[in-house]
């Protein structure tokens, strides 16, 4: 028997039923495409937050309350909420006795609340903040002022806001001076920053801060924070600086050495490596998601390789009458289930690729960054499963057709 038997024979027989043919392979496609459009995605959006907090620079250090591993992200990232980090404990971060290198600190909390302009009243995200948070953040004020030192702690209520909440709130007017209500208590607008566009979370233009205090007290009713994030005067003194915060912190809470923080402090070097770590288990994750539809595809090729063996068992009966093997009848079934799913992997490749260079086109004009980036790996992932596939779904019916007794089938109706 010639090599090219067994495939023209495969040929012949798939295509006998163009429908049955067309949608097992489309199981496959669908399959395939899913995998290569969550890793090329997955692969995009990690790299879209990774710059994004490269762009803020190496010389920024961020305190989070909540015990950590060192390696790991800390408590406040799954939404545990810890009140040991307080408005005293920043005051005694920006002691430059304590922490000689730390030149602008600013503590943060957050909300959201319904803000009143006139006519116009929308859902508003809102940050309390220090005046430092310019600093640190290297933001610009477009118009008018930021907050002054003592706005932080006399419960001033002012408000700056961002560059899109100023045009929506004061569309055919300057906002300086203006006055809009936030929880029905009425703030005087004393600035708006500059476009800063979007990052890999959030639009930030679309935020309004208020002095610290102010949002703690009068909007939120809590007496701690959410987070800190500081600024080192050169990058080689951040390892120094975050040694010095926790040793500040830790005296502070009266937490005796070897005992376990309520506390993190993290460098952004470090968060690069705990963001990296966690963006690849969500992207592994989520591909071990979509590949459950490659499991799907493998299970109607074996439904349909079994309805083939039925309707071809007299055919199966001739073959071996006139001299087949089993191993070439379990040869053919395979090849048949193989070719099935290298085709359905191959057009499953290029729509996956297709579709993640639309999302590409289409998410910068939402206002990210967005790269296009498909993983080679993706690729090789794409045809060896789709080939195992073949090979395992497709083995219970070639082996179902190898054991077809020639006497039965020649007498099979």
């Amino acid at each position: 028997m010639k090599i090219s038997d067994p495939i023209k024979i495969s040929y012949r027989s798939l295509t006998a039923s163009k429908m049955r043919f067309f949608l097992t392979v489309l199981g496959i496609v669908i399959g395939v495409a899913a995998v290569i459009m969550v890793m090329a995605i997955g692969a995009s959006a990690q790299q879209l937050v990774l710059a994004q907090v490269e762009k803020v620079g190496s010389h920024l250090i961020g305190i989070l309350p909540g015990a950590s591993e060192e390696d790991g992200p800390p408590a406040a990232a799954f939404g545990v909420v810890t009140t040991t980090f307080i408005n005293d404990d920043l005051k005694a971060l920006r002691e430059r006795r304590n922490i000689p290198h730390l030149v602008a600190i600013s503590g943060y909390v957050s909300g959201s609340a319904t803000i009143e302009s006139g006519a116009e009243s929308l859902e508003v995200s809102y940050q309390g903040v220090s005046p430092d948070m310019i600093e640190v953040e290297s933001i610009e004020v477009a118009e008018g002022r930021f907050f002054f030192p003592e706005e932080e702690s006399n419960l001033a209520r002012v408000i700056v806001l961002g560059a899109i909440r100023a045009k929506e709130f004061f569309p055919d007017r300057n906002p300086i001076g203006e006055t809009v209500k936030v929880k029905d208590i009425p703030f005087r607008v004393v600035g708006v920053l500059k476009e800063r566009g979007s990052t890999a979370f959030s639009n930030p233009d679309t935020l309004v801060f208020v002095p610290l205090e102010t949002a703690q007290k009068l909007l939120l009713g809590i007496d701690y924070l959410n987070f800190a994030r500081g600024k080192v005067d050169t990058s080689e003194n951040v390892d120094r600086t975050v040694e010095d915060i926790n040793i500040l912190l830790r005296d502070r809470h009266d937490i005796e050495e070897g005992e376990e923080a309520d506390f993190s402090v993290r460098n952004t070097a470090s968060a690069l490596e705990v963001l990296t770590r966690i963006t690849n288990i969500l992207k592994y994750f989520l591909t071990a998601i979509a590949s459950i539809s490659l499991v799907v595809g493998g299970v109607g090729i074996m439904n349909s390789m079994l309805i083939a063996v039925s309707q071809r068992i007299r055919e199966i009966g001739l073959r071996k009458a006139v001299g087949a093997r089993p191993q070439h009848i379990l040869t053919q079934f395979l090849i048949e289930s193989s070719f099935v799913t290298l085709l359905g992997g191959f057009l499953g490749i290029v729509l996956g690729i297709t579709l993640s260079f639309l999302a590409a086109v289409i998410i910068p004009r939402l206002g990210y960054e967005w790269e296009f980036i498909v993983p080679i790996s993706s690729l090789g992932i794409g045809f060896g499963v789709s080939f195992a596939i073949g090979i395992v779904f497709g083995l219970y019916p070639a082996f179902t057709a190898a054991k077809v007794s020639p006497m039965e089938a020649l007498r099979y109706e």
